[in-house]
């Protein structure tokens, strides 16, 4: 058996943990300070809008604006599940068993014969636009919420605003190699496969197929894993919002 070099074991979101375990990149912590780092993400433009939305004359609070504390909760459980059972409910990421019989042989003699991770990429792409939308809608209702409950949560609402705006395209740059990393555990996991198989047949051993890939499945319930991963991570701020809410 191939043993596998050790790592030091990463703290931080389940998202970082899972890409650093279902990956051959060996990346240390950084040991950069969150305010060094974000010194580095924001440019000039940046600074000086969030300075105005610190500095600046506090904003007028709309009293006309007010939701129970309950229905925010419920809105955000209502977005949350909604997006989650998307993910788990995708027949793209869905295990051979969850599929029919035909549709499974059909795929796995697909990615058998064209090693085509495209059609796995363009799905998980499509999730994180939806998942981009969905909280991205979130996050602005929280703050029309927060912006009418006192003068000090309306000026937390523009500096989330503000910080969403310089901070956005960095996300959307960083979210988008997580599809190219998760090929890689794809290609992995098909070579190692066809190696079974090969060394399998070399020794006179019958191979049966599995409908829909035996690690195939192994790549689709990772897959899923890092979409729900990358739903939290997405919702931190929504949550940040939720609990400004409930605080004030």
């Amino acid at each position: 058996m191939v043993q596998v070099p050790q790592r030091t074991a990463l703290s931080g979101p389940a998202l970082i943990r899972l890409l650093a375990r279902l990956t051959d990149l060996d990346v240390p912590e950084s040991s950069q300070s969150l305010s060094d780092r974000l010194s580095q993400w924001l440019g000039w433009t940046d600074a000086i809008a969030l300075s105005a939305a610190l500095a600046g004359s506090t904003p007028a609070v709309n009293a006309s604006v007010r939701a129970s504390g309950s229905a925010e909760d419920k809105e955000c459980v209502r977005v949350r599940s909604s997006l989650a059972s998307m993910i788990t409910s995708d027949p793209t990421f869905a295990p051979a068993r969850q599929r029919r019989f035909a549709q499974a042989q059909r795929e796995t003699a697909l990615v058998e014969t064209t090693s085509d991770y495209a059609v796995f990429r363009q799905r998980y792409l499509s999730l994180q636009q939806s998942m981009e939308t969905g909280v991205g809608n979130l996050r602005g209702h929280l703050r029309t919420l927060l912006a009418a409950r006192t003068p000090a949560s309306a000026r937390l609402a523009v500096v989330d605003a503000a910080m969403e705006r310089a901070l956005g395209p960095r996300e959307r740059t960083l979210l988008a190699a997580v599809p190219e990393l998760l090929g890689g555990h794809f290609e992995r996991l098909h070579r190692a496969d066809q190696a079974a198989r090969a060394n399998a047949e070399a020794q006179g051993e019958t191979v049966t197929a599995t409908p829909g890939g035996a690690w195939l499945d192994v790549f689709r319930h990772d897959a899923r894993s890092v979409l729900l991963a990358e739903l939290d991570v997405r919702f931190q701020p929504a949550e940040g919002l939720l609990a400004a809410l409930r605080a004030s």
